[in-house]
């Protein structure tokens, strides 16, 4: 019997939020889309962006909510209940805050850690117990919290980005063929050095 896996990617819809701190685990499903060499398509009775693709003997669906972050588990929770997976076979990738940009870090459940959008996926689905691969955006500092997520990254952070990004696509497809412990083992922590304020 062929395993279904679900890898939704948190963040907000519209042109005005590409590239926002937020917007990190959208970033990362793009990415692995176009590694899978597959494009997203509107799932309009889910409120979301999905495309599906096999990897080695399993189905493995890409999503994106389009109902903003804070409904983010309307979305997947649906999806859920429709494909018959279950919270084992789930994988959240979001932004994390309290994480240096340049850190990335996979969890098998935990709380929230202030998240909107994983707080909205755990109280859609009922457990805590959700793969969580969390991408450091760097703490907001004396910026309020809400104006550091919903900025764009700086120029200086770019190539750091980067890194993290393709890391986190890394991590997530080893999560796939090899299963949540290794994919921690191997890839959790820095992706490159975290630079100090003067």
């Amino acid at each position: 019997m062929v395993e279904t896996l679900l890898i939704a990617g948190l963040g907000n819809p519209g042109s005005q939020y590409t590239h926002t701190r937020h917007n990190i685990g959208f970033m990362v499903t793009d990415l692995l889309a176009e590694r899978w060499g597959i494009t997203f398509c509107e799932a309009n009775s889910f409120d979301a962006e999905l495309v599906s693709t096999n990897i080695q003997d399993k189905k493995v669906y890409l999503c994106q909510p389009m109902t903003f972050m804070n409904l983010s588990g309307k979305a997947i929770s649906a999806l859920m209940r429709y494909y018959k997976i279950a919270a084992d076979q789930v994988l959240i990738i979001l932004d994390d805050a309290d994480l240096p940009l340049g850190t990335i870090r996979l969890r098998p459940a935990g709380g929230t850690g202030g998240h909107h959008g994983l707080e909205s996926v755990i109280d859609h689905i009922g457990t805590n117990s959700i793969a969580r691969l969390r991408v450091g955006i760097g703490d907001a500092g004396k910026t309020q919290i809400t104006s550091h997520v919903l900025g764009k990254f700086q120029a200086n952070e770019l190539s750091c980005l980067e890194a993290s990004l393709q890391r986190a696509a890394d991590q997530a497809e080893c999560w796939v063929k090899q299963g949540l412990q290794r994919a921690m083992n191997e890839f959790n922590g820095a992706v490159c050095p975290v630079e100090k304020e003067n």
